[in-house]
């Protein structure tokens, strides 16, 4: 492959990643707006935008604020240094959080009119209040400590997502001198951030209102009764204000080379997440109410200037709405859904099933529980010799964490790889892989270089038969997490190919000895194999193209960023190949631009479910290699920096079935938005007296969707 051949990529080719991905919270607060979704959906779609962007500051603007300290520049096509960059983000979210709080107004009047309030302590009764501050004194009064701030006691420091109450005081002798304190507001595992008035009521007072949900928020409790934390002192103002921080964890330690034998990567994980609570400060938000004198205050204690300022109406931290969407009124919520037991599973061996032939699921249409039973049915089968499996995000409460243990109490041999570098997930991994080690299951926690990640899902088991030893196979696009399964799009398959099965054999290999020279004859591999791969099969469509034949790719993914995959795929454009990319989140390559990107269209369906699976589909390739499925977006991480896994679906009656979820998609016309060459993104609508499709809401009815490609 010769690169000098490919479309350059510079401003006009490459759209930035950073706001790219603001685009994309723009789409899910689109949902948030729309009437069909019931309204505590919506008040949900606004705690997503809200903790997606506490994520997006506390990485990826941490990320550019380093290389500005540093002295920096751009090395991405897109070509913003890294300053430019920050301040079109800022501008960017500046905008995006004024249409959060409209939004969240709105949702809160129409929830009021459903008997659901936010209370401020000034619409209570005397009665209400006086039932909160006997909570207060109860509950909330112990857990608080107030800090003083003065000569003598330094500016305390303030962790990462951490909402706080600044205050200006007088001492009763009214001597005119100010005095400053800090309190630190009770993280949510610790208190609700919201204090439900009816209970309080019916606790304190002997009474509540059945049938309504009325709230506080716990620091306009704390604020209305500071006169009993500051005995003897005038409470002059306060103001909330919380602060973000860079949390992308740098695992890279040095090590002297006489040391490496005696790495624990587990202390260097908790290292390392004790760490994140004392990055360098990304965000500060505060009320536009806030005085100028406690503003300059807050930024003087925590040494930062107002760049990073982000002054906003209301209540800070919306995603603690979460727990207002949690209120118990299913009339406002999405009507409950059922997934499906696919039929070849229903009353069966897992194991029996598999042998009669490959089995596809599409989650979360079709049940998690089949995939919780491989592993189960596995621990429990006398037959069965070893599992292996790789663990990247398993959530609580595991049941096929739970399996794993099960399976080393029968004595069965069991290896699996814990990624602890899975962000944000480091200390439920760490719990994971201590009690899998305490069971006796041989951990491991990656591939020789610390900083490579394992992405890949997969599972092998190894069972002995009366005809000999067979390996059944679970190989996904998403987590072994039964709590985002309901949630989340993805696909599996079960399988005991023998090719898939001896690729899975030399794959867990490499992942627990030394074998960087593995090959693979089925599977593509990152970050060895996987890019040289997809990018030999786009060239087989632009050959087709260019012989005269009809040529395709349509790729489905969660993000596309990688600098030679979007060069590639404009080549394809140029040569005739359509290309059709479903691409939920962000997208740096420019659609529909003549003579560079003019057969290549982009969508993104953002619905009730995240659209999670990674499906890539080539018309021309041979059959056994035209669809893949797997772990990995087009992301330079995902292809340089991770251990991931595509599979090909080697069934013809399965291949048909992926076609459907394909075609499906792309006729969605209620929950799509397409990318235009203008580089944003417009609602897709039905045409005049065309057919509304909801490609989710098929997939609810029918696993795998329309029967024809489009």
């Amino acid at each position: 492959m010769s690169i000098s051949s490919l479309p350059e990529l510079n401003t006009e080719t490459y759209i930035n990643r950073e706001l790219s991905n603001i685009q994309f919270q723009w789409r899910v607060l689109a949902l948030a707006q729309d009437e069909r979704v019931p309204l505590l959906e919506r008040v949900k779609f606004v705690a997503i935008v809200g903790n997606n962007m506490d994520e997006f500051f506390m990485v990826r603007v941490a990320s550019h604020m380093q290389k500005m300290q540093h002295g920096g520049s751009s090395s991405r096509p897109d070509g913003h240094p890294p300053a430019q960059l920050v301040r079109l983000i800022r501008d960017e979210v500046t905008r995006l959080n004024t249409e959060q709080r409209r939004i969240k107004r709105d949702l809160l009047a129409k929830l009021a009119l459903e008997g659901i309030l936010l209370l401020k302590p000034d619409d209570l009764t005397a009665a209400e209040r006086a039932a909160v501050r006997a909570y207060f004194e109860e509950v909330i009064y112990p857990v608080l400590t107030p800090l003083a701030v003065d000569h003598a006691r330094p500016f305390p420091f303030i962790s990462n997502l951490s909402l706080n109450l600044g205050i200006y005081l007088e001492r009763a002798s009214d001597d005119g001198e100010l005095e400053f304190a800090r309190i630190k507001i009770p993280t949510p595992d610790v208190l609700p951030r919201l204090v439900r008035l009816e209970k309080v009521m019916q606790r304190y007072a002997g009474l509540a209102e059945a049938g309504t949900y009325r709230f506080l928020w716990v620091e306009d409790v704390i604020q209305d009764n500071l006169s009993l934390l500051f005995p003897g002192m005038h409470v002059l103002e306060a103001a909330p204000f919380r602060v973000l921080r860079n949390a992308d964890i740098d695992y890279e330690h040095e090590q002297d080379e006489e040391d490496l034998e005696t790495v624990d990567v587990m202390d260097i994980i908790e290292q390392s997440v004790r760490e994140r609570r004392f990055g360098t400060v990304t965000r500060v938000a505060v009320p536009t109410t806030i005085s100028p004198r406690m503003l300059r205050r807050i930024l003087d204690g925590l040494e930062v200037d107002e760049e990073v300022v982000y002054r906003v109406e209301g209540t800070l931290g919306l995603a603690n709405l979460f727990e207002l969407a949690a209120v118990d009124r299913p009339d406002l919520k999405y009507p409950p859904f059922a997934p499906r037991i696919p039929e070849p599973l229903v009353d069966t061996s897992i194991f029996a099933a598999i042998r009669r032939g490959d089995i596809l699921l599409h989650h979360p249409y079709d049940s998690f529980d089949p995939v919780a039973d491989f592993f189960r049915q596995a621990a429990r089968d006398p037959q069965v010799l070893a599992i292996k499996a790789t663990l990247y995000r398993a959530g609580k409460n595991s049941p096929v964490v739970q399996a794993l243990m099960e399976a080393r109490d029968n004595d069965r041999q069991v290896t699996v790889l814990v990624e602890l570098k899975a962000r944000f997930d480091e200390e439920n991994n760490l719990e994971w892989a201590r009690a899998l080690e305490d069971k006796g299951v041989h951990v491991i926690y990656g591939v020789e270089e610390l900083p490579v990640k394992t992405h890949a899902k997969i599972a092998l088991v190894v069972r002995r038969e009366s005809d000999g030893v067979r390996r059944y196979l679970h190989l996904g696009t998403g987590n072994y997490n039964a709590s985002t399964a309901r949630l989340y799009t993805d696909l599996a398959l079960l399988t005991c190919n023998p090719q898939l099965a001896d690729d899975a054999t030399r794959l867990f290999n490499r992942l627990t000895g030394y074998a960087p020279a593995t090959t693979y004859n089925r599977l593509l591999v990152a970050p060895e194999h996987m890019l040289r791969g997809l990018l030999a099969l786009i060239d087989q469509e632009i050959a087709a193209a260019q012989a005269g034949h009809p040529a395709r790719l349509i790729f489905k993914m969660n993000q596309l960023e990688e600098d030679l995959v979007i060069q590639k795929l404009y080549q394809a454009s140029q040569a005739g190949v359509k290309v059709d990319l479903l691409v939920r989140g962000l997208c740096c390559l420019r659609p529909g631009v003549p003579g560079l990107s003019d057969q290549i269209r982009v969508t993104s369906i953002v619905g009730r479910f995240l659209e999670h699976s990674r499906i890539y589909y080539f018309q021309n390739a041979p059959a056994e290699a035209r669809i893949y499925l797997g772990s990995a977006d087009c992301m330079r991480r995902n292809l340089y920096n991770r251990v991931e896994v595509l599979f090909p679906v080697l069934e013809e009656r399965l291949r048909k079935r992926i076609l459907r979820v394909l075609a499906t998609s792309l006729v969605d016309n209620q929950g799509t938005w397409e990318l235009h060459a203008d580089r944003q993104y417009h609602k897709v609508a039905p045409a005049d007296q065309s057919v509304i499709v909801s490609s989710q809401e098929i997939f609810m009815h029918r696993s795998f969707g329309l029967d024809l490609l489009p």
